[in-house]
């Protein structure tokens, strides 16, 4: 795993650490919304990143990455997601179920007073092939194509989509922005200067400077802490076997153990494969038969779960 940092200035709104910190802004976060709506959108209060969302506390819990309400009680929830997981539908239905299932106060009988809910995610691909920037997604009848009116709407931008002519230019300016997030890209229009400037002061922030600081040194120590655990355990392991080339094997295993004590760390935060591959600088797919290895036999020893992996791969 490699452990370069690219410095904040380098970040773009598609890195999760500057998308959070420029979109917890109310202003920054209505120009954003209104630009993809393509209409004015007032919020209230501030909006929240990393909101946490769980039924009960015995259930899965996820982070919703920008989550605000707007004056008319709608709910919207924005992310930017780098790599394509071949998940994103139905893990947007599974946040869109977590929110909905906060939208009722306790004891309310109408489900008519459930808000509106706009899931938004916003990729450098194209999840659904079509060369469209814009993909959203409502309820609809199969047999007379009569919409439900549910209120829920979930939307799918891609910022390298190749039909400028069905969106508003100044959408396609915020997605090709949001890619590349550079002081020379020359922005059109009000709400894209004002992203920007927001986008510069966070990016010259020393404080955030320091907080992304300490957020990749965190990740570096957890990674040196799990490694030399993994490594120990490996030795023992491999020397418990008696066998004669006992450390040597012992350091061979010892990546893996390593990899599992981390894993292992964050699912205990209760952490998802994407939170958990962003973090460890994997890919989600480099990484899921062993997450899911580990969640299906978590209360076994670290060894046990290694042999159950290598078993089965």
């Amino acid at each position: 795993m490699s452990q370069t940092k690219k410095s904040l200035q380098d970040l773009t709104l598609l890195d999760r650490f500057l998308f959070a910190e420029v979109m917890e802004d109310a202003e920054t976060f209505e120009n954003v919304l209104s630009i993809i709506l393509g209409q004015d959108i007032s919020i209230k209060g501030h909006p929240q990143s990393e909101h946490e969302k769980r039924t009960s506390p015995l259930k899965r819990q996820v982070r919703l990455d920008v989550w605000a309400e707007d004056d008319t009680d709608a709910v919207y929830n924005i992310e930017a997601q780098k790599e394509n997981t071949k998940n994103l539908p139905h893990r947007s239905r599974f946040y869109q179920a977590l929110i909905d299932s906060k939208l009722l106060d306790p004891g309310e009988i109408d489900f008519s007073k459930m808000k509106d809910c706009y899931s938004i995610i916003i990729a450098p691909f194209d999840l659904f092939g079509e060369g469209l920037y814009q993909y959203t997604f409502q309820m609809n009848c199969n047999e007379t194509g009569q919409p439900l009116n549910d209120g829920a709407i979930r939307i799918f931008l891609n910022t390298h989509g190749q039909n400028p002519e069905d969106i508003s230019s100044e959408l396609k300016e915020l997605l090709y922005y949001m890619e590349h997030t550079t002081e020379d890209i020359f922005c059109s229009t009000p709400r894209l200067q004002e992203i920007k400037k927001h986008v510069n002061i966070v990016k010259s922030s020393e404080e955030i400077g320091v907080k992304y600081m300490q957020e990749w040194e965190e990740k570096i120590l957890e990674k040196r802490k799990a490694r030399a655990e993994g490594l120990a355990e490996g030795r023992a392991e491999g020397l418990a076997e008696g066998l004669a080339e006992g450390l040597a094997e012992g350091l061979a295993e010892g990546d893996y153990f390593r990899l599992i004590q981390q894993i292992k760390k964050k699912i205990e935060k209760s952490k998802n494969l994407i939170q958990i591959a962003d973090e460890l600088e994997e890919t989600p797919e480099n990484i899921e038969s062993l997450y899911h290895c580990i969640k299906d036999h978590f209360t076994l020893e670290n060894k046990d779960i290694y042999k159950l992996y290598k078993d089965c791969n």
